[in-house]
């Protein structure tokens, strides 16, 4: 068992952290309070390879493999949570894409993303079915060569950016409830579709999310990804691969946290002495140390799963759920070490605080992961 990364994974790590210090810093708090996206920035990062990292070459990824795309997002998160989601998700949906789509599918739309020249959404979610993925009510359907889609979509990322998005739909209402749903790929500008930019969110302020409408949506059926009535598997297979790159952004949310609390603790003096030499300061920096090492390797492991082609799923809901415990664990105890200082937005602790919240409730909140690997135990 080796938990050495190769010199090309660390040489990954090293030009991607600078590469946000570099480009990320100096928008920073704009984007926090204006809720500015960021597409000059995207468009750096697929220059540099990190825009669907994941993605084979053949694609127009750099072929860096899950764990790649796992450090990458890590070392971005650890700049900024919301830019850095602007660069790991431009791809979101793309995962779907690669798994169920044709070949033609692939080759039209994964290379545009992974240049940097086109973004992608997953619109899955709806107003009243977010984790219930089987309570979504949008449909899609036949007439003549088109499906024809009415429905709703809402918190979808890049939703008001995107250029083409992955929509989870029913289009056949007759089959048993998971049995009924397809992903079709639509064309964000088509006929029908309305976007609108979801504004006041708590964190992750650069990133776009929006609530999608769609009225008489004319698609090709040719757009069908994979065997119409799959889509309920294929999405749950989505956010199967997606989660550990959660974990991964939590990773990277708990070390900006600490390194922010450690420089403080060095700096700041109560009672004539540093802050960092009290007993009980240091049980606060030993227990986030702690829990970041021990998500650290199920974050990377539960990556190279996928690697490997032996992808374990419950690792990766493992993975997801701590990282979620982790981020808002660190955050807390990063606003709390910097007193008073750490609830003014003059620290960036305060913002870490917002961000970290998000990492419970996407893709997937955190009682739904306890569900999932609750019945995998069960069923041993």
């Amino acid at each position: 068992m080796n938990f050495e990364l190769s010199e090309e994974l660390k040489m990954l790590r090293e030009m991607t952290y600078k590469f946000a210090v570099a480009e990320f810093t100096p928008h920073i708090r704009e984007c926090d309070e204006h809720e500015t996206y960021t597409p000059e920035i995207r468009k750096k990062a697929a220059e540099n390879g990190l825009v669907g990292a994941w993605i084979p070459e053949q694609y127009g990824g750099s072929g860096a493999g899950f764990l790649g795309n796992a450090i990458i997002t890590e070392e971005l998160s650890r700049v900024d949570m919301g830019i850095g989601l602007n660069v790991i998700a431009a791809p979101f949906g793309c995962e779907a894409i690669f798994q169920n789509g044709t070949e033609e599918q692939k080759q039209k739309y994964l290379p545009p993303v992974c240049k940097g020249d086109w973004v992608a959404a997953g619109a899955y979610t709806e107003p009243n079915a977010g984790t219930d993925v089987a309570g979504y009510k949008t449909r899609a359907v036949r007439d003549g060569n088109d499906f024809v889609i009415n429905g709703n979509k809402m918190f979808i990322t890049n939703g008001t950016v995107c250029d083409f998005m992955v929509v989870q739909a029913i289009t056949k209402p007759e089959e048993k409830k998971h049995n009924s749903f397809s992903m079709i790929i639509v064309d964000a500008k088509a006929k029908g579709i309305t976007r609108n930019k979801i504004k006041g969110k708590m964190g992750i302020r650069a990133s776009d999310t929006s609530e999608i409408a769609f009225e008489d949506v004319r698609v090709p059926q040719a757009n069908l990804l994979g065997k119409e009535g799959r889509g309920f598997y294929q999405l749950m297979h989505f956010f199967d691969t997606t989660r550990s790159m959660i974990a991964a952004q939590a990773l990277g949310l708990s070390i900006a946290c600490l390194d922010a609390s450690v420089k403080y603790c060095k700096e700041r003096t109560a009672f004539g002495a540093p802050l960092g030499s009290y007993q009980l300061t240091q049980k606060k920096l030993a227990e986030m140390a702690i829990q970041i090492e021990a998500l650290r390797t199920l974050t990377y492991r539960a990556a190279w799963t996928f690697d490997i082609g032996k992808p374990d799923y419950t690792l990766s809901a493992m993975a997801k759920f701590l990282g979620g415990q982790t981020a808002v664990f660190c955050a807390n105890y990063a606003v709390e070490l910097h007193g008073g200082y750490g609830y003014i937005d003059e620290y960036v602790v305060q913002k870490y605080y917002r961000d970290a919240k998000i990492l419970e409730l996407y893709e997937g909140t955190k009682e739904a992961e306890i569900m999932t690997i609750g019945r995998v135990l069960q069923s041993k």
